[in-house]
Formats: structure tokens, sequence, C-alpha cells
């Protein structure tokens, strides 16, 4: 009843959250353009949002997550079914976004007749291969506070999902630990609530820091690959608004209904930023929670589409700077090592330059050139951190649509 309160409040608003955050969108680009000294001096305000949001992400997920998985776990064969489609999609949805990324460079060439120099560094130690042993080791935590508190959400996600399969299997006595987590989940969507009600503010002091730090030059400088990537972006999400019409969902009301998480990302270039506001969003449109809890927090750590066609495009656009010519082989190389790499670091700080320096490595380039587009990389992420957001809202809606059916729990998409 609470949550049809609160979204009848919002509809009621002349003034909706996601119209205040567009204007604080346009604010900040006009701090940024006109008063940049002024500008450089928001940043603690940005990071003081992005900060407040952060330190509800791994209290959400961990009670979340659990509630859903005890929920979930008298049928093991549902739970196990959805994993499995889960990552089916996450794969087809990654390897489509990878050739679309090298097919706009194969059209475009944005790096043909450019001169480039570095404009950023490369992090000290960055890792050039993933390493699977550590990877699958390091999916189960020593400590599973001490993983809550470094942010790590795998071995989170791997606690919390035995967690909640322990809960399920012990009947009764479980009661009381569940009525505090549903106590937990409360309180943390309430804590979302009111943070993100300063998001408009934040948003024009991210958005004035960013362009008076960096620099309109520097955007016009590497403008072809930047408008390369949000024409593949763009392809992305007609893609995706198809599939919503598949899955009998109308894409302009999805959009505006998931407004709030998409231009948080765009802003902030944080997914996890997104993901309390996101799961709330879908919970109020009437999706299961238990299938919210299963299936955003997996897409935020595996499902990166718009990440993977980057590093494909970004990856091309470095090898025809270096004069690799890009060989059916070599673009074959890209292809299969993005999609691998792509999941195998999504447990990794600085993923996506991981990913990128195992591709370089893979293609005989010198993992120093990540250093020419670090640069930009910021006006890359806006696009690429939102493409992620609505893919996963894709992807918990077609998983409600085609895999999710078994869940005894009433269920209307309300994206009016």
């Amino acid at each position: 009843m609470e949550a049809v309160v609160v979204g009848a409040a919002k509809e009621k608003s002349k003034f909706p959250l996601w119209i205040q955050i567009f204007i604080g969108l346009f604010v900040g680009i006009a701090v940024g353009l006109l008063w940049p000294d002024f500008g450089k001096t928001l940043q603690p305000i940005g990071t003081a949002f992005i900060k407040a949001i952060k330190m509800l992400v791994m209290p959400l997920v961990f009670s979340a997550v659990t509630l859903g998985i005890y929920r979930m776990g008298s049928d093991l064969k549902q739970l196990g079914r959805l994993g499995l489609m889960a990552f089916g999609w996450f794969y087809l949805a990654t390897g489509i976004a990878i050739v679309i990324g090298i097919s706009l460079n194969e059209i475009f060439h944005p790096a043909a007749g450019l001169t480039l120099a570095a404009t950023g560094a490369v992090p000290q130690n960055l890792a050039t291969s993933v390493n699977w042993t550590n990877f699958f080791l390091d999916i189960i935590p020593d400590n599973f506070l001490f993983a809550m508190a470094n942010q790590k959400i795998i071995p989170t996600l791997f606690f919390s999902i035995c967690f909640g399969l322990s809960l399920a299997k012990a009947g009764d006595a479980a009661k009381p630990v569940t009525n505090f987590l549903e106590g937990v989940l409360s309180a943390m969507f309430k804590m979302t609530a009111g943070i993100i009600h300063t998001a408009p503010l934040a948003v024009a002091a991210i958005i004035a820091w960013v362009l008076a730090s960096q620099g309109i030059k520097l955007l016009i400088a590497m403008a072809k690959l930047v408008g390369t990537l949000y024409i593949g972006l763009i392809v992305v999400a007609v893609i995706f608004c198809v599939l919503l019409m598949l899955i009998g969902v109308p894409p302009l009301k999805t959009v505006k209904k998931i407004a709030e998480p998409l231009l948080l990302a765009f802003t902030t270039a944080s997914s996890e930023v997104t993901l309390p506001v996101h799961m709330k969003i879908l919970e109020e449109a009437g999706m299961p929670r238990r299938l919210v809890a299963f299936i955003l927090p997996l897409g935020y750590s595996f499902n990166l589409d718009g990440a993977a066609l980057y590093q494909a495009l970004a990856t091309c656009f470095l090898a025809e700077a270096y004069h690799i010519e890009l060989t059916l082989p070599a673009l074959l190389t890209i292809l299969v090592t993005t999609l691998v790499a792509n999941k195998g670091t999504a447990n990794v700080p600085g993923a996506s330059l991981v990913v990128m320096a195992v591709l370089l490595s893979s293609l005989g380039l010198p993992v120093d050139a990540i250093a020419i587009i670090a640069g930009i990389d910021r006006f890359g992420d806006m696009g690429r951190t939102t493409i992620n957001v609505f893919g996963n809202t894709i992807a918990a809606l077609g998983l409600w649509k085609w895999g999710g059916k078994g869940i005894s729990e009433d269920f209307d998409v309300k994206m009016a």
C-alpha cells in the first residue's frame, strides 16, 4: 500500500524527480562551461552524494538477495532454471553489443587520420590477463563482513545466496532472521528515498566539475570516437525497445518509468548508484521482489552491454591508431576475448580498464595505449553505464516473461 501511495505522489507532482535531475544536468553544463573555476570546487557535493548511495548498496544487496533466495529456496529447480536463463541472456546480449562495436569501427574508422597523444595515466600494476583460478576462489569470501566493507559484490552475492538457501531449509527457526532482513530492506528503501531527493543538486555539481576539469576541448578532440560510441549505444537502445515490444511492455512508458536510474547512470557514470532506485522502481511497478532481488544484482555484475560495446570499439580504435591491420582472426580475437574477459573481471576494481588491458595484450599492443583514451573515458562511461542499466531492466522483464511464470505470486508490470 505504501508503495502505491509513493507512486501516486510521484504521478501528481508537477516536477517529477527525473525532470528535476534533467534540469540539474543542464545547470551543471552551464556552470561547467561558463564558470569553470567555480565548477571545479563542486566536486565534493557530487562525491558526497555518490558515497551516500554506495553506503546503501551492500546492506541492500545482502538483505534483498537473501530474502529473494529464501522465498525461492523451496523450488531449487526453478532457481537453477532462472540462473541458467539469466547467464544465457547475459552472454547473448554481450555478444551482440561486441559485434555492434566492431561493426561500427569497420564502418566509421574513427581513428583514421588522427594523431593521438596520451591524455591520461595508466594505473600501476594493471592486470593484463584473467587468472581464472583466483577468479573462482575470490567468489568465496574469507570474511563476509570484510567483503561487504570492501564493496566486493560477487562474494557478497555468493554468501547471500548460500545464506538464503540455508534459511529456506531452516523452517520456522528462520522467521526471526527473515523478519529482521525485511526490516533492513524497508529501511534501505526509506534511506534511498531520502538521499535521492538531493540528486538534482548532486547531478548539477558532478556535471559542472567534469566539464570544468576535463574541458570541452578534450571532447572535441576525440569527438569521432565518442560519437561512434554513442551511435552504437543508440543502436543497442533501439534493440532493447524492440525486445520490450516483444515482451509486451510499452518502450516509451518503460523508459519514462526508469528515467531516474537512467539519468543517474548517465550523470554519475556509476551503476552502483542506481541499484537501490532501480530495484525500488521495478518493485513499485509490480515485479515480485524475489525476482528483482535475484536478477538485478546479478546483472549489475555480469550484464554490462554498454561496457562490452565500448571495450570492443575502443580496442579496434587503438589498433588502427597503431596501424595494426584488423584481419578476421584479429576481430575474432577481440570478440571472444571481450566476451570472456567482460565476465571474468566482474569482481575486479576498474574492470573496464582490466578488460582493455587483456584485449590489448592479446593483440600484441602496449598496455600504455589505454592512456590515449583515458582522458575521454568519463564521457564514454556516462553513456555505456546508462545502457548497462537499461539492459538490466530488459533482463529483469524478459526473465519474468519467459522464466518467472513458476513463481507463485501475482504480477502485472504497471509501466503506465
